[in-house]
C-alpha cells in the first residue's frame, strides 16, 4: 500500500471513501463540520441518531454519491482534550480495515488538528500499513482481505515538507512493524532459527546493514553454553545474528538491541501443558522486532551506532535436552542450575547479552516474550521494564510514553537477586512464583556487567487474542515502535543521561 498527501481541500478530494474525526462530546468542528454543509447535514444527523458519539475508534459510515469521494466515514476520536499522537495510527488503522475489507480501493483521511502535522502525517502512515496486514497468510481462499492500495492524507494547509517527511517515517516503522508480525505469524515448521536468520539477512541486505549468524561451532568456541543448552533437544541448529548499524562511525558510544527468538518452545522436558501451546511460534518476538527495527534504522539513517542481536533456538524435549537439575556454563563464565527447563528465555538471552557487551555495547535494550508472572501482574495492557539504571530507563519511558506502545517500569530489588542464587551454581534459572518477571530481570542483570541495560518483558504485548477496529489479532510488532523512538531520541540528543533526576523504584507509564 501507498500513502501519499494531498492537499486538496476535504470536500473535493477523489477517492472511494473520506475518512473525517469526530470528537466525543462536542459538536462537528473542523473538515467534518465542512464536509457536513456539503452533504445537507447528513453527518450532523449520524451524530444526532446516537450512530456515533465521538468514541475512539467508533466509525459510521455515511454514503455521498453525487460528491468525489462517495463514502464519508465517520472514525471517533475521543475527547478533544485527550488526544494523543499515538491514538492516530488507531484512527487510521480503523479506517483502513473497516473500508478495506468493504472494497475500497483508495481512501483519503484527513489530518486531524490537535497533534504537529509532521508528528500526526507519521503516525497516521503507520498505523495506516498497520492496518492492512491479516493473520490469513496460509489461507488458500481469504474472507474479506483488506484491499486498500492507496492512502491519501489530507493535509490542508499543514507543512508540506514536514508532513511528506512524517509520511516517509512512518511508511518505514509501519513497513517494519508488519514485517515483524509477519515473522510472529510464521509458524515453527517455516520458521526455525536457520529460517529467523536468513530473513535477518535477507532485511540486512535490504537496509544496507551489516550482518554476521554465528553457527553453533562459533557458539560454542566462544564458551556459549547457556543457548546452546536449550538448542539441545532439538535437531535445529541454533544460530546467533548480529547485524551492524554505523550512523555514526566516529562515536564509541553503541546501542544494543537484543531479542529473544525462540521459534518454537515445548518447555522442554518440563513440557507445557497442550492448551495453547502452537502460540508458542510466537515466542521469537522480542527476536523479529530488533530484526525489523534494524532493517527500519537502515532506511531512517539515524546518526547512531546501533547492534542488534537475535540468539534463536527451539526448546524441544528430544534425547539431547537439557534436564531439570543440569548446570550450564554462560559466555562470561558464571554456571546456572536449570531447575525449569521452560524457563529457557533468559538462558539464550544471557549470552547474547555477553555478546553484546563483548562487542563494545555501551547501552543495551533487550525485549522478550519472558514470563507469565508479568502477564499477571500487568494484563495485555503494557509491557514490563526493568534497569540497572535510574537515568536510562526514565529517559526511555518519557520517549517513548506515546509511540503506540505502553510500559510500566518494575523494581529489581536485591532480594530479587538473593532468590536466583544456587546452591550448587552461581545461579539458577528460575526464583520460584513470587516475582516471578522480577527474578527474570535480575538473572539477566547478572550478564550485562555495568553497561546500562533495560530489559522489557512483552509477554503480555507481543500478541493478543482479540482483534480490534484498528489492527488483526494476533502478532501487536511489539517493541518495533519503542525501540525506534529511543534510538531516534539519542541519535538526537546523544547517550548522556546526565541532568536526569534518579529515582529509585520510580514507575513509568
Amino acid at each position: 500500500m501507498q500513502v501519499q498527501v494531498s492537499h486538496d481541500s476535504a470536500v473535493s478530494v477523489a477517492a472511494g471513501a473520506l475518512v473525517v474525526p469526530v470528537f466525543a462530546a462536542e459538536a462537528l468542528a473542523d473538515a467534518a463540520a465542512e464536509l457536513d454543509a456539503v452533504l445537507d447535514g447528513a453527518l450532523a444527523d449520524v451524530v444526532a441518531s446516537g450512530e456515533m458519539s465521538g468514541k475512539a475508534n467508533e466509525v459510521a459510515l455515511v454514503h455521498a454519491k453525487a460528491s468525489p469521494f462517495k463514502r464519508v466515514l465517520l472514525v471517533g476520536l475521543g475527547e478533544r482534550s485527550k488526544l494523543t499522537a499515538g491514538a492516530l495510527a488507531k484512527y487510521a488503522g480503523t479506517a483502513v480495515r473497516y473500508l478495506g475489507k468493504r472494497g475500497v480501493h483508495e481512501i483519503a483521511i484527513v489530518l486531524p488538528p490537535g497533534v504537529e502535522a509532521g508528528v500526526a502525517a507519521s503516525f497516521i502512515a503507520e498505523g495506516a500499513l498497520a492496518g492492512t496486514l491479516d493473520t490469513t497468510l496460509y489461507r488458500t481462499e481469504v474472507d474479506k482481505p483488506v484491499v486498500t492500495e492507496t492512502v491519501l492524507l489530507v493535509a490542508g494547509n499543514a507543512d508540506t515538507a514536514a508532513v511528506e517527511a512524517g509520511v516517509k517515517r512512518g511508511a518505514v516503522i509501519g513497513a517494519a512493524v508488519n514485517a515483524a508480525r509477519t515473522m510472529a505469524l510464521t509458524p515453527g515448521n517455516d520458521m526455525t532459527p536457520t529460517h529467523l536468520a536468513q530473513r535477518a539477512r535477507d532485511l540486512a541486505a535490504d537496509a544496507g546493514l551489516a550482518i554476521d549468524v554465528l553457527d553453533e561451532a562459533r557458539m560454542r568456541a566462544k564458551g556459549m553454553g547457556s543457548l546452546l543448552g536449550v538448542s539441545r533437544g532439538s535437531d535445529e541448529a541454533a544460530t546467533l545474528s548480529v547485524l551492524t548499524y554505523k550512523g555514526d562511525p566516529g562515536s564509541t558510544e553503541t546501542l544494543a538491541l537484543v531479542g529473544k527468538g525462540l521459534t518454537f518452545d515445548s518447555g522442554g522436558i518440563s513440557l507445557k501443558p497442550p492448551e495453547n501451546m502452537h502460540e508458542m511460534k510466537y515466542d521469537m518476538s522480542g527476536g523479529a522486532g530488533v530484526i525489523a527495527a534494524m532493517w527500519a534504522i537502515g532506511k531512517l539513517a539515524p546518526k547512531l551506532n546501533v547492534i542488534g542481536l537475535v540468539p534463536s533456538s527451539e526448546n524441544l524435549p528430544g534425547p539431547g535436552a537439557m534436564k531439570p537439575g543440569d548446570i550450564l556454563k554462560a559466555m562470561n563464565g558464571k554456571t546456572i542450575e536449570v531447575l525449569n527447563t521452560d524457563a529457557e528465555g533468559r538462558l539464550i538471552l544471557a549470552d547474547a547479552l555477553c555478546y553484546a557487551v563483548e562487542l563494545g555495547a555501551t547501552k543495551i535494550i533487550d525485549a522478550a516474550t519472558l514470563t507469565g508472572a508479568c502477564v499477571v501482574a500487568l494484563g495485555h495492557a503494557a509491557s514490563g521494564a526493568m534497569s540497572n539504571d535510574d537515568p536510562f530507563i526514565e529517559r526511555f519511558l518519557r520517549v517513548v510514553a506515546d509511540c503506540g506502545e505502553r510500559y510500566w517500569r518494575l523494581p529489581l530489588y536485591p532480594d530479587f537477586d538473593q532468590q536466583i542464587k544456587s546452591e550448587i551454581a552461581d545461579l539458577k534459572n528460575t526464583g520460584g512464583r513470587p516475582g516471578g518477571a522480577e527474578t527474570a530481570g535480575a538473572f539477566l542483570k547478572a550478564f550485562v556487567a555495568e553497561t546500562p541495560w533495560i530489559h522489557l518483558d512483552v509477554a503480555g504485548t507481543a500478541y493478543l487474542d482479540t482483534e480490534s477496529p484498528y489492527m488483526a489479532k494476533g502478532p501487536t510488532g511489539t517493541p518495533v515502535r519503542a525501540f525506534l523512538t529511543i534510538v531516534e531520541d539519542l541519535a538526537a540528543h546523544g547517550f548522556s543521561t546526565n541532568g536526569v533526576a534518579s529515582k529509585s523504584g520510580a514507575q513509568g507509564s
